[in-house]
């Protein structure tokens, strides 16, 4: 089946979005002369609204035209998620991840116009916390990617909470952001770290933002299979289900890949 181009199109461009304006709120709380940091000395309660505002705008995107369209994935490992799921073909989730990978290089292009204060975080990037290693950055993008895949998979195969899906974002990264961060930084999103990586260039320790997240999710869907999270049945590979898909893709890629085997 041919994957309709503008999913992509769709994907890189939320995928862009969220690194744009949810990285800007990581630099606006924790860059160097902002006077976020002088009204909010805690640290500990600015990286729970950062991990909050992060998250609402993953939240916003998804119930979106944007969401409407691609279903809203802006991440990698949610796209390996729903296919190793089968719920998404080979193509398109390689597609998905391209389109992902390159919108996180470009949204992050834009925050260069932050200057001293965006480069004072290096505009974003995540590393292994002081004193933690990347080993036990690893094992925290494991925890907090698991918590994602496990938590998004919840609410969508419950047909009660699935319209909602997109409100665990907010309080989902909130609560993983302040306690995880000190760690790894909480990416969970390859293309998050990817983006603001190429900006600074700065590579340290960047295979813990590949490794991690993608162990976190093999992971979770390993505990899927072997029925520890009980029954997390559901049909579409989307982040927030509206009423009518525009292009139906979704429900119809699965069924005819398999005809076609």
């Amino acid at each position: 089946m041919k994957i309709p181009k503008q999913l992509f199109f769709y994907e890189f461009l939320g995928t862009a979005l969220l690194i744009l304006f949810g990285l800007s709120f990581v630099i606006l709380d924790f860059g160097a002369g902002s006077p976020v940091v002088r009204w909010i000395p805690d640290a500990g309660i600015r990286r729970l609204i950062t991990g909050f505002l992060f998250g609402s705008t993953g939240g916003l995107i998804a119930v979106s035209a944007i969401g409407k369209h691609s279903g809203a994935h802006i991440n990698p490992v949610v796209s390996l998620a729903f296919w190793m799921r089968g719920k998404m073909s080979a193509g398109h989730a390689i597609g998905y991840i391209l389109a992902q990978l390159l919108g996180g290089i470009v949204g992050a292009v834009p925050l260069l116009f932050w200057g001293k204060i965006g480069a004072s975080v290096q505009y974003g990037a995540t590393f292994p916390g002081s004193g933690y290693g990347a080993w036990l950055a690893v094992l925290g993008e494991v925890a907090t990617t698991f918590c994602l895949i496990v938590g998004l998979f919840f609410f969508i195969s419950n047909k009660r909470i699935r319209a909602f899906t997109p409100m665990l974002f907010p309080f989902l990264y909130a609560v993983m952001v302040f306690l995880e961060a000190p760690v790894s930084g909480t990416s969970t999103n390859p293309a998050r770290s990817l983006g603001p990586a190429v900006v600074a260039w700065d590579w340290q320790a960047w295979w813990v933002y590949w490794v991690g997240p993608v162990l976190g999710t093999l992971v979770a869907i390993a505990a899927h299979k072997l029925r520890l999270l009980g029954e997390l049945e559901f049909e579409v590979a989307k982040l927030y289900h509206f009423e009518h898909d525009p292009f139906h893709v979704f429900k119809r890629d699965l069924k005819i890949e398999e005809e076609n085997l």
